[in-house]
């Protein structure tokens, strides 16, 4: 496997009077009660993670959890207390500010929940304007931001002014406009919470679109699990600072490492979601041969098959080796979210 394209490496961010002095004083390692009992706000506690290339990585967590101070110290948009953070070899925290501005401007690209549109800039002109800051010339610019613009379904309304679309379409240009400068590693705040349910719903399909054509690298950032497991292929989920558990969403919900992330994922269909190899058992002579199913077939498409058996239904892998088996109980115990 080649090298993760970010790294964070016991990150820390104290809000308070010289946080960094006390975090030296307390050996880069205070505990919670030492920080309470000293006056200062710990938003991100030990913080470590890395982003493989074309991984979306999705952090999440209830408000005030810390996801999104992460994610702005990840970029240095703020500064971390303490830790390391890495960028394809870069050490981040030892780059200057000037590097820093340039490393956003041509490897980052970033996307919030407010679109932070120009208002008096078309959507080619807003789509072109990190091409502008970077100086490159107009024509080369705009033939960039036309592509983009296309690229996310606004070909058309190209001399459109944000106040003449949608809240969906100012979304869709704030993406073009965070691609436009082809982006190593992509940020996202939450881009579609302020959205209504049909369009977040729209432009979560329009993402995916995006991403099976791109393959970027992706952090994105969501509180709502249902988000995160349509688009995520690992999840951290964040607490009062601690990433507590990072994972598929397939090993949070049948192996939680805490309390906290049981109860986060307790609402979520399990039989949508995790696949027959995730709750098989080992091969039994006693198989029903009438009915096969696949190692990676969800739960919810094999159901009726493996009720409808009395004996237990063989399981193959994709080259049709017995692998396993799955039993009816198997199914009962996830339709009513027994242990799996």
């Amino acid at each position: 496997m080649s090298d993760p394209i970010l790294t964070c490496k016991n990150v820390w961010k104290l809000y308070g009077a010289s946080p960094r002095e006390f975090f030296a004083q307390h050996n880069c390692d205070p505990n919670l009660e030492s920080i309470v009992n000293n006056n200062y706000i710990s938003a991100v506690r030990d913080a470590s993670l890395s982003v493989e290339a074309g991984e979306i990585l999705v952090i999440m967590g209830l408000s005030g959890s810390g996801k999104s101070t992460l994610v702005r110290c990840l970029s240095r948009l703020i500064e971390p207390t303490g830790g390391e953070i890495w960028f394809e070899g870069i050490d981040l925290l030892k780059a200057s500010a000037k590097e820093m501005i340039e490393l956003r401007r041509h490897k980052m690209g970033m996307v919030f929940q407010h679109f932070a549109l120009l208002p008096h800039r078309t959507v080619l002109q807003n789509v072109a304007f990190p091409l502008e800051v970077q100086g490159i010339e107009k024509t080369q610019r705009n033939r960039r931001a036309a592509e983009m613009t296309e690229l996310v379904g606004l070909k058309g309304r190209e001399d459109y002014y944000p106040r003449e679309l949608s809240g969906g379409q100012q979304q869709r240009v704030g993406i073009a406009r965070s691609l436009a400068v082809e982006p190593d590693l992509w940020f996202l705040d939450e881009p579609f919470s302020a959205l209504d349910p049909l369009i977040r719903r729209e432009m979560q399909d329009e993402f995916l679109r995006l991403q099976t054509m791109l393959k970027k690298t992706i952090v994105f950032i969501t509180h709502d699990f249902d988000e995160a497991i349509r688009l995520a292929d690992r999840i951290a989920i964040m607490n009062e600072g601690l990433i507590v558990q990072l994972g598929t969403a397939e090993q949070l919900i049948t192996n939680p490492a805490t309390e906290y992330v049981a109860e986060f994922t307790k609402d979520i269909p399990r039989e949508k979601l995790l696949t027959v190899e995730s709750v098989m058992g080992a091969p039994n002579d006693a198989t029903n041969d009438q009915y096969t199913v696949n190692c990676r077939d969800r739960i919810a498409s094999v159901a009726h098959r493996v009720l409808s058996s009395d004996q237990p239904v063989r399981v193959v892998g994709s080259d049709g080796a017995n692998v396993g088996s799955l039993t009816r109980q198997d199914i009962i115990d996830i339709l009513f979210q027994g242990t799996v």
